[in-house]
């Protein structure tokens, strides 16, 4: 028989490990991390809900998971349980994960079953229970590129809904209904109506923005957002406070849940700029940044994010050095990470330059020209124009402090825009 009164744990999208060439920022998001742990203890969490992306990789570098498997084992040594799935960033089909040898070692409990399916294959929902509180959790675990978005409709979760007692289900994955208007057009999620109905607690994850409403026919559903973020926009979203950094605190009181959402990362720490480098050399960013963070004047401790963008008066983003900028604001306790992705080389600002873009333009012409069996976008006028432009979006540098995944998806997005195919929602 399930209790009246209990209180849980929620977060979602730890990405322990992400970051991984800017080590002040790994080590603020592993802080985060580990603070939004003892907050779920602090609050009395019976247990914690890990909806998926506990690390950013399958296997995140060992000393990214010492402390957090550490501060989990903890929790659990409390008196406390963790139940998880699996996320798009620390699952991985046939291989095993950081993930499962934690499970089993006994850390958490693992909820969703992991076995890749058909997806016309019908399938039973199962579910753990939660002796103390007689709390019930089922779940379905994230696949990268929405490959898990099938498993939802051929579920069968009719058993589960008929359970009596305070009824969990953990996702990982947007719904489609709360998603926020600047992600409408970029993530394919599921449908509100894929989750199981009836249920008392929605635990969902992936989208790095936090959400709350109703689940199908009732029941509280909550996205509590990243616990620190992954790239440039979360962290803006985060210091603007157009979203939670943290762990939800879950309340159930008679079978009915009310959720408190409790940032772990303070407000201010982080600095963004946005740095216009129109006009300005490419061997002269480099003073131009430095200048503007001197302007700003950041506090010790302070991470300072600028985001350059438009058209250099000459040369390439190649040659920008930070090196002596970077060590002159650590001395003051300042890191520094830069976004140059929207940066622009002039065209014809070095003679080299026309000639690659020449011979370029020639070649694409040529090869269009001999090549069999063309699909029709690019037999038409404008195919050698949008070959040279996927050209220049696959080129573009991997910047500092991007994953080799986050690189790739972030290539993969601007090739879609290019040839208009919908976002998958990778992130």
């Amino acid at each position: 028989m399930g209790r009246d009164r209990f209180t849980f744990a929620h977060l979602a999208d730890a990405h322990v490990g992400a970051w991984p060439r800017n080590p002040a920022l790994r080590e603020r998001l592993r802080q985060s991390v580990l603070r939004a742990i003892e907050v779920a203890g602090e609050r009395g969490a019976e247990f914690l809900l890990i909806s998926g992306d506990l690390f950013h990789t399958p296997v995140p570098d060992p000393s990214e998971v010492a402390p957090v498997a550490a501060a989990l084992r903890a929790y659990v040594q409390s008196g406390r349980r963790i139940y998880l799935i699996y996320g798009s960033h620390d699952y991985v089909a046939h291989r095993t994960s950081w993930l499962d040898v934690l499970s089993e070692a006994g850390v958490f409990i693992r909820v969703a079953p992991e076995a890749v399916r058909p997806a016309d294959e019908r399938w039973s929902l199962p579910w753990v229970e939660d002796p103390p509180t007689g709390a019930l959790i089922a779940g379905i675990s994230g696949r990268s590129h929405g490959l898990d978005r099938d498993y939802y409709r051929s579920m069968d979760s009719s058993e589960f809904r008929r359970q009596p007692g305070f009824r969990i289900f953990q996702f990982h994955a947007g719904v489609e209904e709360y998603l926020p208007p600047h992600l409408r057009e970029k993530v394919q999620g599921i449908r509100l109506d894929d989750l199981p109905p009836g249920l008392d607690y929605y635990a969902g994850g992936h989208i790095h923005y936090t959400y709350e409403g109703a689940g199908p026919g009732g029941g509280l559903l909550v996205n509590p957002g990243a616990v620190f973020g992954t790239n440039r926009t979360d962290i803006e979203n985060g210091e603007a406070g157009r979203t939670h950094r943290g762990v939800a605190i879950v309340t159930v009181e008679r079978g009915e849940a009310t959720a408190e959402l409790v940032d772990t990362l303070e407000r201010g720490s982080i600095l963004t700029l946005d740095v216009d480098v129109t006009g300005t050399p490419a061997d002269s960013v480099s003073d131009l940044i430095a200048a503007r963070v001197r302007e700003a004047a950041p506090a010790a401790g302070t991470l300072v994010l600028p985001r350059l963008h438009g058209t250099l008066a000459g040369g390439r983003m190649t040659t920008l050095d930070l090196a002596a900028t970077r060590r002159a604001l650590e001395e003051r306790g300042v890191t520094l990470q830069v976004d140059s992705h929207e940066v622009n080389s002039s065209v014809g600002s070095v003679s080299s330059s026309v000639s690659e873009s020449t011979i370029e333009e020639e070649e694409v012409e040529r090869l269009l020209a001999n090549a069999a069996d063309l699909p029709a976008w690019l037999r038409e006028v404008d195919g050698a124009r949008l070959t040279r432009e996927l050209l220049a979006e696959l080129g573009i540098a991997k910047e500092d402090g991007q994953s080799n995944l986050d690189y790739a998806n972030l290539r993969r997005a601007g090739a879609r825009r290019l040839l208009g195919v919908p976002d998958t929602g990778t992130r």
